[in-house]
């Protein structure tokens, strides 16, 4: 994927997102007016509550992952607070280590190598994110390792032909890292951990 459609593809992302946050926030305001007038009460004012919150948690993970990227740095109680929002309530828990601030473009990869995990701990597990000196390393831990190698390839250079909207992120990653001067590694041990280094 040559340079200008990654930027093309960023900034559809980033619009996207843009304009998705404020009606999703205004929904939210009108949630905390309700609250404030006492006439939020019952199962389906929590429901609504709810799948807003998780809205809002998902673009902003979005916004970073598929946005723009650039040298601005994001510190590690924001990263931190974007990924415990996202996963709240979902099938694995994420420990975000790098505690130093890391320049967007290196957590828009750790973003999307999350996303790459995720499809891998399918059954549920554990995900670490390190990052020392620059080098990150993204290991997916589960007694259960969903690895489709089709996918997986990609990641290691192979050809991304006929992938479907929820594996995106297999062909951006590598894109993203050859921008970067990197390159992504897979270490997979069966029914254990999978690991993604950049």
């Amino acid at each position: 994927m040559g340079q200008n459609k990654l930027n093309i593809a960023a900034l559809i992302g980033s619009r996207i997102c843009h304009d998705l946050i404020s009606p999703i926030g205004a929904i939210n305001n009108g949630l905390e007016l309700l609250e404030m007038t006492g006439t939020s009460s019952g199962p389906e004012m929590e429901l609504i509550s709810e799948s807003v919150g998780n809205a809002s948690a998902r673009i902003r993970f979005f916004r970073i992952a598929y946005g723009a990227a650039s040298d601005q740095p994001l510190g590690h109680a924001d990263v931190d607070s974007i990924l415990r929002d996202t996963i709240a309530g979902g099938r694995f828990e994420l420990e975000y280590k790098a505690h130093d601030s890391q320049p967007r473009w290196a957590v828009q990869m750790a973003f999307l190598g999350i996303q790459c995990l995720e499809t891998a701990l399918a059954y549920g597990g554990r995900i670490e994110v390190e990052c020392t000196d620059g080098s990150w390393t993204l290991t997916g831990y589960s007694p259960r390792i969903a690895y489709d190698s089709e996918f997986w390839d990609i990641l290691k250079g192979g050809p991304d032909d006929g992938l479907a909207a929820a594996q995106v992120q297999f062909a951006l990653l590598p894109a993203f890292a050859a921008e970067a001067k990197r390159t992504v590694t897979v270490e997979q041990a069966e029914g254990d951990f999978i690991r993604l280094r950049f």
